[in-house]
């Protein structure tokens, strides 16, 4: 009876193999990457909405009625510090109070998202800062009250 001695692989099923593998890694990186953008978008989000209720508390304890000149002036009684973007290299958050002389009861605040096609994104970019468009190459996410 002979044996078979040739137990090994082929170079050949080693390289397909490999092949394989380098696409594989390649497909999870990128989902990987656009998890993170989606992440820090949902982040941004958040602070929007934290520095909507902050705003909100500040109009509430004004008499008369009114939002802040800035959002500096929430901090230590409404936020426990100024929120900013979660990346180091993007414009922080944008706030405007009224844009009409005496009208203090209206503010617009604006993010920069990293994912293009966000289902929240403002439907007109037009009005977006240019910063959103140039700098960071996302696109705007803006809250107004009322």
């Amino acid at each position: 009876m002979r044996l078979n001695k040739n137990l090994g692989f082929t170079l050949i099923e080693l390289l397909v193999v490999i092949s394989i593998i380098g696409i594989l890694t390649t497909i999870v990186m990128v989902n990987v990457a656009g998890v993170r953008e989606r992440a820090r978008d949902a982040q941004r989000k958040s602070d929007i909405s934290q520095i909507q209720k902050a705003l909100e508390m500040y109009k509430g304890n004004q008499s008369p009625p009114q939002y802040p000149e800035s959002l500096s002036d929430l901090v230590s009684d409404y936020l426990p510090f100024l929120l900013a973007d979660p990346t180091t290299d993007w414009t922080d958050y944008s706030y405007v109070r009224a844009r009409v002389e005496g009208d203090n009861l209206t503010y617009q605040i604006t993010a920069c998202l990293e994912n293009k096609s966000d289902p929240q994104k403002d439907s007109n970019q037009d009005n977006c800062s240019a910063s959103c468009k140039t700098d960071s190459g996302g696109v705007c996410y803006t809250r107004n009250e009322p």
